[in-house]
């Protein structure tokens, strides 16, 4: 018997797994269905290039046909490791704007505005800058400036400044708006991933269990409380029971699937696949929000880019020299945020992520030679997909409608080519005539309206940031209420990006960890009421 069962060792898993250990009193079960983060390319943070074809740790999901993407299943790479995707992503820190959270609350996730959740972003982080009013230096997330950057990166920064965009040295500063270097989480030239910073210093901890290859297979209930988790470990089936509550933190795949397997969704899809319905919420699964990104790759003059002949070299001299060197880069070393000329407000509407390497299919088809690639996603995309159950056997993923560039306004695809567009412009500024080649996707330089809409319809991939599928309010269609407990149900917590109603306006790691600091406190507050 535990008083806690978090399932899921991923972000938000272990920042939960931690905190809620601090109490010696409390025992705590964290289940994790991946393995240990023994790899040492999880560490190495260019190594992460050598990770995404790794299905030991990556579940490797994709998509259903995607009828806008000419009928493409889009691959979704999410980490299935100690530290999850954060074990496995490329490091950007990115919390996103104060308008993202305060359009949280009003759309009724009451005390999720930004005043209430940067206390929180500041206890998770250790910023190698310093404290101060938007940065915390004393939490256990180490956040810091690159050791190494390319010099392709420093173009892009210079030919995006030729392009009419500002310099801006903090992406979580006073404005967001501009271009430059991310920070990123690592420590000391290593990766500094959710497992990492939080579960690290706590497994020492005798009340503190971590299970490793255990995937949960079905919540078990007395009616409609939680009281465990049913899970399966190498051949054995197994079951854990909670005293206090249970915490879905399986991430935005994987939760409202585990929801659903164990009779928590919509009541007919439920029945039709032989599962008993315990709680009506037609919203799990549904709301799926994500960044569709278009990558414009160059190629450029040789011995300059990340290139597969040098990742040994790369990785030698970074454990020789003591995490130092190209080894340390997280590959998406410069970015920025942009306005297009679609946007309603005074606020950046598109992404970029700048990589000193020629990447296609993410990386998993490196091109030869040298080159660069400029990502582009619009932030706030208004396509909505969901999740649906493939069968009752949790060992079948769910079946993924991301529904890209389905709204009916065709606003998406707008947004798409507005992306394309502003990533021409920019490679196209003096400062990258050094490095210029010719271009590989899209093939010419001079695209019309219709050819360049067929590119994004043969290319555009996900840039990893699902979001939704259980999101919080008060509406028809909430699952979790503004406390993260699943409408209907009590002992029974959601706690992971699936709980956010909309993406944030930058990538979602950092979001997610706030989220589960923020949780915690308030389960560790509720046993103690």
């Amino acid at each position: 018997m535990y008083d806690y069962i978090v399932i899921g060792a991923g972000s938000a898993g272990c920042v939960l797994a931690h905190r809620l250990s601090e109490d010696p009193a409390c025992r705590v079960l964290l289940l994790e269905a991946g393995p240990r983060d023994t790899n040492p390319f999880i560490h190495m943070p260019a190594g992460l290039a050598r990770l995404v074809n790794n299905r030991r740790i990556n579940w490797n999901l994709e998509t259903a046909p995607e009828p806008a993407l000419d009928g493409r299943r889009l691959w979704w790479p999410r980490g299935k490791v100690l530290g999850g995707s954060s074990s496995i992503n490329a490091m950007c820190y990115v919390r996103g704007v104060p308008a993202d959270y305060d359009g949280w609350e009003a759309g009724g996730a009451i005390g999720w505005g930004w005043d209430e959740v940067l206390p929180w972003f500041l206890h998770s982080e250790r910023n190698s800058r310093g404290a101060s009013v938007l940065h915390g230096a004393a939490g256990p997330l180490s956040v810091s400036d690159l050791r190494h950057h390319n010099p392709l990166s420093a173009a892009f920064i210079a030919a995006a400044q030729q392009a009419g965009h500002s310099h801006n040295a903090d992406f979580n500063g006073d404005q967001q708006l501009g271009v430059g270097l991310y920070q990123v989480t690592q420590r000391d030239g290593a990766r500094c991933s959710s497992a990492d910073a939080y579960l690290r210093p706590a497994r020492h901890r005798r009340n503190l269990t971590v299970l490793t290859g255990a995937q949960a297979t079905a919540l078990s209930f007395e009616g409609t409380t939680a009281t465990g988790v049913h899970y399966r470990r190498g051949r054995h089936h197994l079951h854990a029971r909670a005293a206090v509550e249970v915490v879905l933190s399986a991430g935005a795949i994987h939760s409202p699937h585990l929801l659903m397997l164990s009779g928590i969704g919509e009541a007919d899809t439920l029945r039709w696949h032989g599962i008993t319905p315990r709680v009506d919420l037609p919203g799990v699964g549904r709301n799926l929000q994500d960044h569709l990104d278009i990558c414009t790759v160059v190629h450029t003059t040789p011995g300059v880019s990340y290139d597969r002949s040098n990742e040994l070299r790369i990785a030698v001299d970074y454990f020789l020299r003591g995490r130092r060197g190209a080894g340390t880069s997280n590959l998406a070393e410069a970015g920025g945020f942009a306005r297009s000329s679609l946007a309603t407000d005074a606020g950046a509407d598109i992404q970029f992520h700048f990589v000193p390497a020629m990447l296609d299919n993410h990386g998993r088809h490196r091109l030869p030679g040298d080159g660069y690639t400029l990502h582009a996603c619009p932030l706030h995309p208004r396509s909505r997909g969901q999740l649906r159950l493939r069968d009752a056997d949790a060992r079948s993923p769910p079946r993924i409608h991301a529904n890209y560039l389905g709204d009916a306004d065709g606003h998406d695809l707008k947004m798409m080519l507005e992306c394309a567009r502003l990533s021409a412009r920019i490679l196209h500024q003096p400062a990258f005539d050094r490095w210029r080649g010719a271009p590989v996707f899209p093939p010419h330089d001079a695209l019309d309206d219709a050819a360049l809409e067929a590119f994004i319809r043969a290319k555009a991939e996900t840039i990893y940031h699902p979001v939704g599928t259980c999101a919080m309010g008060q509406h028809a269609e909430a699952v979790v209420d503004p406390t993260l407990r699943v409408h209907g149900t009590q002992r029974l917590r959601v706690v992971d990006a699936s709980v956010m109603p909309r993406l944030v306006s930058g990538n979602t790691n950092a979001p997610t960890l706030m989220i589960a600091e923020r949780a915690a406190h308030w389960i560790r507050t509720a046993a103690t009421a």
